[in-house]
């Protein structure tokens, strides 16, 4: 998939980093941590600039993310609610807990997708929770793009400053995204064990 991505962008400059970026942000396991470094490369032996690079990237990802957003729309809490009714006996879920993550996010969203577009995989995947809960859609495209911006100017600059050695950023990128991914699976653990102790001892009472 590397060697596709690099001739790819190669090819088509600033247009094929923006369709990439914008169906890495739909399909997570295209890697932005390839992308980003090998077009601030670019930028040392073409016509390519790195605030061109930059622009073509963030347009990328905001559009990859507005997708991402109308998917949640259609997933609402009405139709979730009519799953739970259907499947929440299996899944151990009530109305109730689709209500208090709806408000969580409602209160809390703004910055949580600010700081989640530069988590790996959840960069991506934090606009659908965004669109089931009706984020406001300005906020959500200032807080995406102000993100995604941060995101991609480190990654591109990087790339620019290391030249032919673009590659190494991609092996202290995978090492942090290990570890988000670590972080992120004890804290989801936690969360269940919290959420079914609290359950059980209701049950009880």
């Amino acid at each position: 998939m590397e060697n596709w991505i690099t001739e790819f962008m190669e090819q088509y400059g600033y247009l094929g980093i923006f369709l990439i970026i914008a169906l890495e942000n739909i399909f997570p396991p295209i890697p932005s941590e390839i992308v980003l470094p090998f077009g601030g490369f670019m930028t040392t032996y073409s016509n390519l600039t790195v605030p061109g690079v930059i622009l073509a990237a963030t347009c990328g990802s905001v559009v990859g993310a507005i997708i991402l957003y109308g998917v949640g729309l259609l997933l609402d809490v009405e139709r979730l609610e009519k799953i739970v009714d259907r499947w929440g006996y299996i899944l151990k879920i009530s109305k109730e807990d689709i209500h208090k993550a709806d408000n969580w996010f409602d209160r809390y969203g703004i910055w949580t997708v600010l700081f989640c577009r530069v988590i790996p995989l959840l960069r991506s995947l934090i606009s659908i929770p965004a669109g089931m809960s009706n984020m406001n859609f300005v906020l959500f495209l200032i807080f995406t793009t102000i993100g995604s911006l941060v995101w991609n100017i480190f990654l591109v600059s990087v790339g620019a400053g290391l030249g032919e050695a673009w590659p190494l950023i991609t092996e202290y990128i995978d090492i942090y995204s290990k570890i988000i991914y670590a972080v992120i699976a004890v804290l989801v653990f936690a969360v269940i064990i919290i959420w079914y102790f609290f359950r059980f001892r209701r049950s009880k009472s």
